[in-house]
């Protein structure tokens, strides 16, 4: 199933998620460091949901109390609570 998910704190504006079964199918991220962004969301795919979760949430950009692989681990979270 695809999900889109507003960001927060992030120069990434949304995350455009597909999961099935518990496994991150694709993300794309829009807005952000593009490069960067792009790594992140190939080294997920394929990954299990809560894996996903375990290894970026709590990741911290500059002074931000946020960055994009944690709002990603948010947005996972979001969608495991459904």
């Amino acid at each position: 199933m695809k999900y889109e998910y507003r960001t927060s704190g992030t120069c990434s504006r949304s995350i455009y998620i597909d999961v099935e079964d518990g496994i991150v199918k694709d993300v794309e991220f829009y807005g952000g460091c593009n490069g960067n962004l792009k790594g992140i969301a190939a080294l997920v795919k394929g990954m299990k949901v809560e894996d996903v979760i375990e290894k970026v949430k709590g990741i911290k950009c500059g002074m931000k109390g946020t960055s994009c692989p944690d709002q990603l681990a948010c947005a996972l979270e979001d969608i495991m609570a459904e």
